[in-house]
């Protein structure tokens, strides 16, 4: 009767944990719910007209630049870009095709800061709790706590060096950096690349954008290429 009783209490136990894990994480479960539902409709629209992840995303630029709207649809399709998982260099060069090298350059600062915002936070939600206050002794805590508290700085070398820049933007975010230090470093540190490939797709013919739509490769960098880019 003991030994029943016992069995009762750890199963009665175990569903508390199973409730309690809900009850914590029910919303960040909810949120990845909707994420692979918003990458399952673009897949189904894309299979639906027969199309690739370029080809999708060039039908949208080609309805856009027919419309006043262009400029507006450019910047919200960068700001959320990191939930497609699309290249960021490709609408780069989308913007200087598109809009010139001037309002390029303008254009694509602002969508690709708001794309690092989105990014950020949600590397800071996914990441909430995981690096607790009670660990604050382990080897990425530690790394954690030097990065925030050089936040600025850590965030314009890693922009600086090209890292992925999806990669830092959820990696600030998970790391909980201090946001208004990462924007700026942001800010500054994206602008040489940012010039670079909005004057570079300026450059780039009807033909040579679409095939890089709809290949995904990318030009490499050659200052040799910009310096023809800019005359």
């Amino acid at each position: 009767m003991t030994q029943a009783n016992d069995n009762t209490l750890v199963t009665a136990n175990q569903a508390g944990k199973q409730e309690s894990f809900w009850a914590r994480h029910w919303s960040k479960v909810t949120a990845a719910a909707i994420w692979v539902a918003l990458i399952g409709v673009i897949l189904w629209v894309m299979r639906a007209n027969d199309l690739t992840l370029s080809e999708f995303f060039l039908a949208g630029i080609a309805w856009a630049q027919a419309s006043p709207l262009a400029p507006l649809a450019y910047i919200l399709l960068y700001a959320i870009r990191p939930l497609t998982l699309f290249s960021s260099v490709l609408l780069t060069l989308a913007g200087g095709f598109l809009f010139g090298p001037a309002w390029g350059v303008v254009y694509t600062v602002i969508g690709a800061n708001l794309s690092a915002t989105v990014a950020f936070f949600v590397g800071r939600y996914f990441g909430s709790g995981v690096l607790d206050d009670g660990e604050a002794q382990g080897f990425v805590q530690r790394y954690a706590r030097r990065m925030r508290e050089n936040s600025f700085e850590t965030v314009l070398i890693m922009r600086l060096i090209f890292l992925p820049y999806d990669l830092v933007n959820y990696l600030a975010g998970f790391l909980r950096i201090h946001y208004g230090a990462f924007i700026l470093a942001t800010i500054i540190g994206s602008i040489p690349g940012t010039i670079a490939f909005v004057f570079l797709g300026a450059s780039l013919s009807p033909d040579e954008i679409t095939a890089m739509f709809m290949t995904g490769e990318v030009p490499s960098l050659d200052w040799r290429i910009l310096a023809v880019s800019l005359l």
